[in-house]
């Protein structure tokens, strides 16, 4: 098939390698703008592009794809697909209507559950038992587009956004090649997604990583599993910003056999060599991965040996 690929990040990817490996004539890469990063403002290529240059693929970069002249080019170019994994822009129906097949989006929920931009980790913050992948006809709504195929995979104990993201990539990888095959053997279905059963997931920022000591503990637990590794769940020690990205969670009654009870969210009620407990309106998260501001991501066994940690002090 002739394909126009649209992708920006890392979860586009593996898309983009499975359509080229799959034998497809990709005709264009489009991408979003580069950008300048860091403290020398150094221009970074997108990851979509660092690949498709590696491929030798024509990529474009437009500010806007509403931009009539970058329509009037696709509808010149005349693909059988255009395909669309976590592009970053909004497509006008000028462009919707011009491929044989539609414009088909890979996207990272079961549809309609976790329409949105962050799909991934919400599922891990909200404790689902299982996430997966859809491949849909876009449609000028968000993410509201007829399904064609699913694949559902199950959340590990200990998932984090990261993880998560790496096997959702592979995964919507592969069934959109399916789906590829489907569309061009005319046995594509599709199917109406229930709006009634819709949610949606909000875009992730920094300031969500606050971490509120005056919630449980399985909730905070699941909050740092999400935002690992970024944009990461955070406290203060010592005036000094602490990024948390992994705990274990202590119930009540383990609390109860600290001694610590009556102990204010947000207090050190425990340490040990491997690890310091902080008190949590019910229950306690036990810390055992953290980055201090100005320092490197370490165990919390090998801070400890540098960091003198009290119990009674308070965290936040």
């Amino acid at each position: 098939m002739k394909v126009v690929y649209m992708g920006t990040p890392d979860f586009a990817v593996n898309t983009l390698e499975a359509i080229v490996n799959a034998g497809h004539e990709i005709m264009l890469v489009v991408t979003q703008p580069d950008k300048a990063k860091g403290r020398g403002k150094k221009v970074v290529f997108t990851p979509v592009k660092e690949k498709a240059l590696e491929y030798g693929l024509t990529v474009s970069q437009p500010e806007k794809v509403s931009e009539e002249s970058f329509v009037a080019n696709l509808r010149q170019m005349n693909p059988d697909v255009i395909v669309v994994v976590a592009f970053g822009q909004i497509l006008p129906e000028s462009i919707l209507n011009i491929p044989k097949y539609g414009c088909i989006n890979v996207h990272a929920s079961l549809l309609p559950a976790y329409r949105g931009a962050a799909p991934i980790q919400w599922a891990v913050i909200d404790g689902l038992a299982e996430s997966g992948v859809t491949t849909m006809y876009m449609e000028k709504g968000l993410d509201t587009g007829d399904i064609i195929l699913q694949s559902t995979i199950p959340l590990a104990e200990n998932e984090t956004g990261g993880s998560l993201f790496d096997k959702l990539a592979v995964e919507g990888a592969d069934l959109l090649i399916e789906t590829l095959k489907q569309l061009e053997n005319g046995l594509a279905t599709r199917t109406k997604q229930d709006d009634s059963k819709s949610s949606y997931a909000k875009m992730l920022s920094k300031d969500m990583g606050n971490i509120d000591f005056s919630k449980s503990a399985v909730e905070l637990e699941r909050l740092i599993r999400g935002l690992n590794p970024w944009p990461s769940a955070y406290t203060r020690l010592d005036d000094k910003f602490l990024k948390v990205y992994e705990a274990d969670v202590l119930s009540e009654n383990e609390v109860d056999t600290l001694g610590a009870l009556q102990q204010t969210p947000g207090t050190i009620i425990a340490t040990d060599k491997k690890s310091f407990t902080v008190r949590c309106k019910e229950g306690a998260l036990r810390i055992m991965n953290l980055q201090l501001e100005g320092k490197k991501r370490m165990d919390t066994a090998a801070f400890l040996l540098g960091y003198k940690i009290e119990i009674g002090k308070m965290l936040g």
